[in-house]
């Protein structure tokens, strides 16, 4: 019930990998999904109060004429600017220009200052992680463990997607921060205490975890 479009989106889409993953009917899980996107449409135009600001979203997104996007292009600019090298440690504007940019936008930071070439070493590190926890996912036995690895690296990918998405303007604004590298308190001890079951499940000897 919180105005917090992006946290609801990002639990909702790990919600629905470990349901599908689980074996549940895609029939009944495309129905629910319908409902839910229609129920989801439905109050916003029945509660503009608390929900017409995702509306707004929305339309500057498609047509940033009819809205303000002056975040979203002063991060795309900064990455455009940084180029393949980057302007230099501390040299980017973008911080000083953008309120909330080592949280929403710390993708562009860094691009701004380090390069496209860091910024795609990053990517590429989110990518390896997932890549060797869904090896682990493969080997195991253990139905309940798959099923929880499985969405503790989806909401992680998905997360840093999003965010990267928000900062390269393929998504519309939501707030949500960059796994292990955006500022803020209660988002690192989330992802620390993710990485943390992530490294138990996977790294536990099967007969070992039986006995437990």
């Amino acid at each position: 019930m919180q105005p917090d479009l992006g946290q609801s989106i990002l639990l909702f889409s790990t919600w629905l990998i470990m349901v599908f993953a689980s074996g549940v009917n895609l029939i009944l899980l495309i129905l629910f999904f319908a409902t839910f996107l229609f129920l989801g449409f439905l109050l916003l135009f029945l509660l503009p109060n608390k929900f017409g600001y995702i509306l707004l979203r929305l339309k500057s997104f498609i047509d940033p004429s009819q809205g303000n996007n002056y975040q979203s292009d002063r991060a795309l600019e900064s990455i455009i600017n940084g180029g393949f090298f980057g302007q230099g440690i501390g040299e980017g504007v973008l911080k000083d220009r953008v309120p909330e940019a080592h949280t929403d936008y710390i993708v562009a930071v860094i691009a701004e200052e380090f390069g496209i070439i860091l910024l795609l070493i990053l990517m590429l590190i989110f990518l390896l992680f997932g890549f060797n926890v869904l090896k682990k996912i493969i080997n195991e036995n253990d139905n309940f463990v798959k099923i929880s690895l499985l969405g503790f690296i989806s909401i992680t990918l998905i997360q840093a997607f999003i965010h990267i998405g928000v900062n390269i303007r393929l998504f519309p604004a939501t707030g949500i921060t960059l796994p292990f590298l955006s500022y803020g308190g209660s988002s690192i001890i989330g992802t620390s205490i993710i990485s943390g079951l992530i490294i138990n499940l996977t790294k536990q000897n099967n007969k070992i975890r039986k006995l437990i």
